[in-house]
């Protein structure tokens, strides 16, 4: 739990209104004005009402950073936290502009030091007891929170990392975009970057067949080996290439599984985690490589003997528009692996 509390001075934050009981049409208005306001949308159960444009914000998770980044919204952000890789490709000079509270969670205090006014998260543990704060905890100091809605659509109790019944889809991203899009005020801005996505998806599937590919999700650890279940990000990818998750039958988001069982399954291509955080063990590609060519269980399973391996960030196995780029690059590596028309 954070220690205690730095309550906001009434000055530290314009006002706002949270949970409000009834919504407002969202229509385009020009940047740090209020017109079109107060704003509310639907998150995860909740109303989230936002009086202006934010102009502060705070982005706790790298998926939510970089849609923000991508935005345009650099100028009304005053910090980011928790990333496992370096940010996208293209948003290097934006995001330079914004301090980065820590690259891994913050706490409480930290955050409240911005004194934001609008604060940002891709996973529910990030917003609840035990993660940075709960959304109570903001919206009791007049600071709106949101969710990113891929992780609301997911059991979350318990301990792991969520169970989901159904597939995720990317639409449920393109969402997330038009939310914030509409919480900032710059809608043509979210509609112009989900079409972006949208065509880079295409092009990047257009006549892929990758039927009867076996594949296989590492995110991260050794030792308990963290791999992809059916229906998270990593779903998305592997439907979009036309391919096999060897662990489809799992719903668990990224289920614990054991070495034996991972070579019992003997995938025929490895999708391995290139991460840059350092919170797990083997959490680089060039790590979990040697591990997987030094290990007695997993050095003569067809994929590593092949060297079948294609790398990802942490953020494209992860719900985001970075999942994108995980479309792109595990249909590339398919084509040049031979494995895919």
């Amino acid at each position: 739990m954070p220690s205690p509390r730095r309550v906001l001075s009434a000055l530290a934050l314009p006002p706002l209104l949270l949970l409000a009981a009834c919504g407002t049409e969202a229509t385009e208005s020009p940047a740090g004005t209020a017109e079109g306001y107060p704003r509310t949308i639907e998150n995860c159960g909740r109303e989230v009402t936002v009086e202006a444009p934010p102009e502060r914000a705070v982005s706790l998770n790298q998926g939510s950073t970089e849609i923000l980044l991508s935005l345009g919204l650099a100028d009304r952000m005053v910090g980011t936290a928790t990333w496992t890789d370096p940010v996208a490709e293209g948003l290097e000079e934006a995001n330079a502009t914004v301090p980065r509270l820590a690259d891994n969670a913050p706490s409480f205090e930290r955050v409240l030091e911005e004194e934001p006014d609008f604060v940002s998260a891709s996973f529910v543990s990030t917003l609840s007891e035990g993660g940075v704060a709960t959304r109570e905890d903001f919206e009791n100091l007049g600071v709106p929170t949101y969710l990113s809605p891929a992780d609301c659509v997911k059991s979350n109790e318990g301990a792991g990392d969520g169970v989901r019944e159904e597939p995720l889809a990317l639409d449920t991203v393109y969402g997330e975009v038009r939310d914030l899009a509409t919480v900032f005020g710059v809608e043509e801005r979210g509609e112009e970057l989900v079409a972006e996505l949208q065509e880079r998806v295409d092009t990047a599937t257009a006549g892929i067949d990758a039927s009867g590919v076996t594949v296989l999700y590492w995110f991260a650890n050794s030792e308990s080996p963290y791999m992809a279940g059916c229906c998270g990000a990593p779903g998305i990818i592997t439907e979009a290439v036309g391919a096999e998750n060897v662990f489809d039958d799992t719903y668990a988001e990224w289920p614990q599984i054991n070495w034996e069982t991972v070579a019992d399954r003997n995938p025929d291509v490895l999708v391995i985690g290139d991460l840059t955080r350092e919170s797990q063990t083997a959490e680089t590609a060039e790590a979990k490589i040697r591990f997987l060519e030094g290990n007695p269980v997993t050095r003569h399973m067809d994929a590593v003997r092949n060297e079948r391996y294609i790398l990802l960030s942490g953020a494209a196995m992860n719900p985001s528009i970075r999942t994108v780029e995980g479309i792109e690059k595990v249909a590339q590596g398919l084509r040049d692996l031979g494995l895919a028309d």
